[in-house]
């Protein structure tokens, strides 16, 4: 049972959604399914974008889920080694165990590797697709509700979700839907920015800035954070992302009102010299 005392509402939460074949299926597969369709269904949606064909997103974008599940796996294990003392268990996913950033870097290797075969502009890829990463980072984190876990420390605010966990029941922060609701956010403004891109790489870096920014202080109240002796991986490696993000915006920010006053003193000069 997991409670909302803040808004006076429970459920009672089971993690498998039902049997298929006798092969149970868990409400956490159903979400990370649904957050790949949503996000392939809005992609074909807004095809063609920067002159990227759709097939090419397509296939790309299925390597890439295919590899970063792969990925996410292999860095959540890579700090849980002692709760995996065999290929079995390692290979055992349906109970959860998927590192996001795991995910995140498996998947921009294959990216960047089927642009750089097929010669696309990688940056062009990323500013089209990067809107619907951020609306499946949506969906899929509501598969940590169905799990009861990415949940934080505990707190008396309105949002404290309630839950039974081994020392009793606790109100905590629902961590999950923080970062649910923030991706849901960050994937309007996208939208939004997508529309009239300024230079290359503009919505990928907004997207690293951003998420970077809500994951850091995220971690810092979540109990199940992935450690490496007393520090948060996710926090560290969201903190670097944050600063190189936010020195390639200014960057290229800079490169942009430069070239814009260039532009007006050569318009101001052409001006002076018409009749």
């Amino acid at each position: 049972m997991i409670y909302f005392p803040g808004f006076n509402v429970s459920f009672s939460i089971n993690p498998i959604a039902g049997k298929i074949f006798g092969i149970a299926i868990y409400h956490y597969a159903i979400c990370i399914i649904l957050a790949i369709v949503v996000a392939v269904v809005l992609c074909y949606k807004s095809k063609e974008k920067f002159q990227i064909k759709f097939d090419f997103i397509l296939e790309t974008l299925m390597f890439a889920i295919m590899w970063g599940f792969v990925g996410a796996r292999i860095y959540y294990v890579l700090f849980h080694v002692s709760e995996y003392s065999s290929l079995a268990k390692i290979l055992q996913i349906r109970d959860g165990g998927l590192a996001l950033y795991g995910g995140l870097i498996a998947g921009g290797i294959v990216i960047l590797k089927r642009c750089r075969k097929y010669k696309i502009d990688v940056l062009d890829f990323l500013d089209a697709i990067i809107p619907f990463i951020a609306i499946a980072q949506s969906i899929g984190r509501w598969g940590n509700f169905f799990n009861q876990e990415a949940y934080g420390t505990e707190t008396d605010n309105v949002f404290r979700m309630g839950i039974q966990t081994l020392e009793g029941y606790k109100e905590v922060h629902p961590a999950f839907l923080y970062e649910s609701f923030a991706t849901f956010l960050l994937f309007i403004l996208l939208k939004i920015l997508q529309k009239n891109r300024k230079f290359k790489g503009e919505i990928f870096y907004v997207y690293l800035f951003f998420y970077s920014s809500v994951r850091m202080l995220i971690e810092g109240i979540r109990v199940d954070s992935l450690m490496f002796y007393q520090f948060r991986i996710s926090q560290i490696l969201s903190g670097a992302i944050f600063v190189i993000s936010g020195i390639m915006l200014l960057n290229n920010i800079q490169k942009l009102m430069f070239n814009h006053k260039n532009r007006s003193k050569m318009l101001k000069k052409v001006y002076k010299k018409v009749p």
